[in-house]
């Protein structure tokens, strides 16, 4: 039964055992099937650690809130000319979009492909945006007001459509560095969006797994995990009128969540009011726990969406995905492509629900 090729029945078979057997099973190391990354994750429960063992014990240096020489810092704009976009709160700004003075692709440049036998090339083509979330130096999301992080997404969601009408962009992804381990280099409050020429090769991959699953099951696999989840309970950190955020059940990693919209929606872009407020109560509660629970780790998020123009889909569903850098891929990740978590999915996911925020 295990050698079953239908991958949602092999999760449950497998999602049975791991309940069934309960303390046995706890006590060995086991593999699971992440269906939505199509990835195995080794759950290493002989080598597992305690929720809270994973709280950073270097202390961080206290910040101002205020750096004369950061580009990001009120006063210092003529460091990031060209600006984009503004929120701005009477005289003083609150959110900012510049473009990234170390830009990945440039969009002044030509848009070309050439193919000269194995040797296929794109000309960096693209557009890398800054989005200063705040002008408060040391602020951190965690600590930001929930009306605050909601003007933050509304941004992202303007800059998302703006660069998608650029027929020469391929995929739009936003992201968030926080700290070093995270591959941060400056340290005032900042998210980023890249548009490329090109679909990268993990999205093509992931959006083939969910036609899929849609063609073997008629049903959206996020809807589905969503859904499925909601069931178990076990790994949600917390359910709003519409999102549920969640430790998934094969987490690539320690404290590895995903926030999903409950409607289903193929594209970022097409949120509403409403449910910005919603979103931004999910990462404000869910940040504020890693924030005290696991005493500010660094960590990465990213919207992974469609297209707008793939806004009908049946089979895509956008989410968030948000990872706190509490462990370190080794050899054994980049050789195999498989990963080794060392935390249980459903007790990081009930460490969490219990930290509260001050």
């Amino acid at each position: 039964m295990l050698l079953i090729n239908l991958s949602h029945t092999h999760y449950i078979f497998i999602h049975g055992i791991t309940n069934s057997l309960n303390g046995i099973i706890k006590a060995m190391p086991e593999l699971r099937l992440n269906l939505i990354t199509k990835e195995w994750v080794v759950i290493a429960t002989e080598r597992s650690r305690r929720p809270d063992d994973f709280r950073i014990r270097a202390s961080r240096k206290t910040l101002p809130d205020f750096v004369a020489t950061c580009p990001f810092c009120p006063g210092n704009e003529a460091k990031t000319p060209d600006e984009i976009f503004r929120i701005s709160d009477g005289d003083q700004w609150k959110i900012r979009i510049v473009p990234n003075k170390f830009a990945a692709l440039h969009r002044n440049i030509e848009r070309r492909r050439m193919n000269e036998g194995l040797k296929h090339v794109v000309s960096g083509f693209g557009v890398h945006d800054v989005i200063i979330e705040t002008p408060v130096h040391n602020m951190t999301t965690a600590m930001l007001p929930v009306e605050h992080i909601s003007e933050i997404i509304r941004t992202y969601k303007r800059r998302f459509t703006e660069l998608y009408a650029d027929r020469g962009i391929g995929h739009v992804i936003i992201f968030k560095n926080h700290g070093e381990a995270a591959g941060t280099s400056l340290e005032h409050p900042h998210s980023q969006i890249i548009g490329t020429p090109v679909t990268p090769f993990q999205i093509r991959s992931r959006i083939d797994e969910t036609i899929r699953f849609f063609d073997i099951t008629g049903e959206c696999l996020i809807c589905k995990t969503g859904g499925e989840e909601r069931k178990d309970g076990s790994r949600i950190i917390l359910e709003t009128e519409h999102f549920l955020t969640f430790i998934p059940y094969a987490a690539l990693s320690a404290f590895h969540t995903w926030i999903f919209p409950k409607r289903h929606s193929a594209v970022f872009s097409d949120i509403t009011d409403d449910e910005i407020s919603d979103l931004a109560l999910n990462m404000k509660t869910l940040l504020s726990k890693l924030y005290y629970g696991l005493n500010n780790p660094d960590f990465n998020y990213s919207i992974r969406s469609n297209r707008p123009k793939d806004a009908k889909s049946e089979y895509s569903h956008w989410y968030i995905s948000v990872v706190p850098r509490v462990s370190t891929a080794a050899g054994f990740e980049l050789g195999s492509g498989m990963f080794i978590n060392n935390a249980l999915p459903e007790e990081s996911a009930e460490y969490l629900r219990k930290v509260t925020a001050p």
